[in-house]
């Protein structure tokens, strides 16, 4: 079973590299992705999106409430009945994609849980990965998986790279 983490320093690029490399395969991917959510070209926060049923919502922003993560509050709520339930349903596809298991993500116990329960099944899983994180899931997912660090230098290849893994 194939399981493959990208990860990388802020902004290279590693969920563009997810999407594009889902778009090369011709499998049904499903699980969760997220997005900067711009101002005035400013981030305000980030949204998390369920990618087989579109369903959206906000993982983050400045002016939510929830746990706070440097200027950001984490909407616990969407995080979990998007994200998570998007996980979770996840089981049924092809392969599981989760964007990502981070900071923000790892303040839900049940997010934590249904990520678990995907990493104990068959299936296989593509996911992004923060590159310093020291919580116990993000460990088992670097010592479990395959992981590839993005940068200008391989960003570009990586989805092609990614996809024939898959295929």
């Amino acid at each position: 079973m194939l399981r493959i983490a990208v990860t990388g320093k802020p902004g290279v690029g590693k969920s563009t590299i997810l999407a594009r490399a889902v778009e090369k395969l011709d499998l049904k991917a499903c699980g969760i992705r997220a997005a900067e959510m711009l101002v005035d070209d400013k981030r305000q926060g980030f949204s998390i999106e369920d990618i087989d049923t579109g369903r959206k919502g906000i993982l983050s922003h400045v002016k939510c409430t929830g746990p706070k993560l440097g200027k950001y509050h984490v909407n616990l709520e969407d995080l979990d009945s998007i994200g998570a339930e998007a996980i979770r349903d996840a089981l049924s596809c092809d392969f599981v994609v989760i964007d990502e298991v981070g900071p923000m993500e790892l303040k839900s116990d049940n997010f934590v849980r249904v990520v678990e329960e995907v990493l104990d099944s068959d299936r296989p899983i593509l996911a992004v990965l923060h590159r310093s994180s020291k919580h116990p899931l993000a460990q088992r997912i670097r010592e479990e998986f395959e992981v590839l660090t993005v940068d200008e230098a391989n960003r570009d290849d990586l989805p092609e790279i990614i996809a024939g893994r898959f295929r």
